[in-house]
């Protein structure tokens, strides 16, 4: 299943509702970093468009920030069992291999998140794009044992890298 794609001349020419409705999902259930976005075009590339909508998300403050985070589906989750995650974060989940653990391996992820979210309030989050599951099963296995600082600059960064990756998609050259 493909996704529209759009040129970054459509993007800057969008009325601010059309450009929040395209990029709003960029960040998890947060249309609040496209809206902000809109008011800084028109943007000279798509690399401005991203240091625009990340830089709406550092400087949001620890509440948006932790509202991001949490607005994120555990990996291979509640939300990934029962049907419920967005079309990307299907995509990015199942092109990880992630819909085909073993059940020992779906088991370790189920403990890592209780554990994760019990210790920090929030998701783990990854980016992904790249890992198998079994890279995946590591990294988290390794980022549970950090203090909470640490994981939510962790999230944040990945949590851009995920947006760089939709963006990525979403923004053709012609």
């Amino acid at each position: 299943m493909s996704q529209a794609t759009y040129t970054l001349s459509q993007l800057n020419g969008m009325d601010a509702s059309q450009f929040v409705q395209v990029l709003g999902g960029i960040y998890e259930h947060s249309p609040w970093v496209a809206e902000q976005a809109a008011t800084q075009r028109p943007f000279a590339s798509a690399e401005a468009l991203a240091a625009a909508m990340r830089n709406v998300v550092d400087t949001a403050g620890i509440e948006p920030q932790l509202k991001l985070v949490r607005a994120h589906p555990e990996l291979a989750g509640k939300a990934a069992v029962r049907g419920e995650l967005t079309a990307e974060s299907t995509r990015e989940q199942s092109g990880a291999g992630l819909n085909l653990c073993t059940p020992e391996e779906f088991a370790r992820l189920q403990a890592l998140n209780a554990q994760y979210n019990e210790k920090f309030g929030f998701p783990f989050i990854l980016a992904v794009r790249g890992y198998d599951r079994h890279g995946i099963i590591e990294n988290f296995s390794q980022r549970v044992e950090n203090d909470r600082d640490t994981e939510l600059r962790a999230s944040l960064e990945q949590i851009h890298r995920i947006a760089g990756f939709r963006l990525a998609d979403l923004i053709s050259a012609h």
